[in-house]
Formats: C-alpha cells, structure tokens, sequence
C-alpha cells in the first residue's frame, strides 16, 4: 500500500466488518403488558417545552385531556409537572392504556 493507506491498482481493499443489527424495540415489559410504540423521549420534551397546551398528551392519542389542557393552561402548570414526572418515571400510558416506555 502507499503511505496514504488507498489501494492502489491490483490490490483488494480490506474486508470490512459486518454492520452491527440495532434491535427492536421492545413490545412488551417483563410482566407482559404491551408497551406503546410511541417515543418517551419525544414525549418529556413536548411536555417540557410545550406541556401547558397539552402537545404530549394529543402526542399519545388522548385529545380530550389534551384539549382540558389547553383550556386550564396544563392546570395551571401541576398537571403539566405531574405528567413530566410519570413520564420520567416510566408510569406514563398512551390512548390504549399501554405504557409509554422506548426512548428511542
């Protein structure tokens, strides 16, 4: 090879390893419960920047306590800071009463 390590004519490149598979996301939690497909990162952020106007809760399909929030401001902000808390947590569920537990 030349001093700047490229193959030159005639010579084969190295081999190069073979990609590493992400796994999937998980489906269900160890006691069996379905976990939802939506995004708890994705979820504390809205509820951070955003969660006076109920954004995560429209996010994870429930709209009528979305729309509650937006009309009491996220209850005057202890709603907001109740559902940041279980979101972090993990305790934080979706529509279908799944939990909202991949940060990806």
């Amino acid at each position: 090879m030349s001093t700047n390590d490229q193959p030159t004519a005639g010579q084969n490149p190295p081999p190069q390893p073979p990609p590493v598979p992400m796994p999937p996301k998980p489906t269900v939690d160890q006691m069996g419960n379905p976990i939802s497909p939506k995004s708890r990162l994705a979820c504390a952020l809205l509820a951070w920047f955003v969660g006076i106007f109920g954004v995560h809760r429209f996010y994870v399909g429930k709209v009528g306590t979305g729309i509650a929030m937006i009309f009491t401001l996220g209850g005057l902000g202890i709603w907001v800071l109740i559902d940041l808390i279980m979101i972090l947590v993990g305790s934080f569920k979706d529509k279908e009463d799944r939990l909202v537990l991949n940060w990806q």
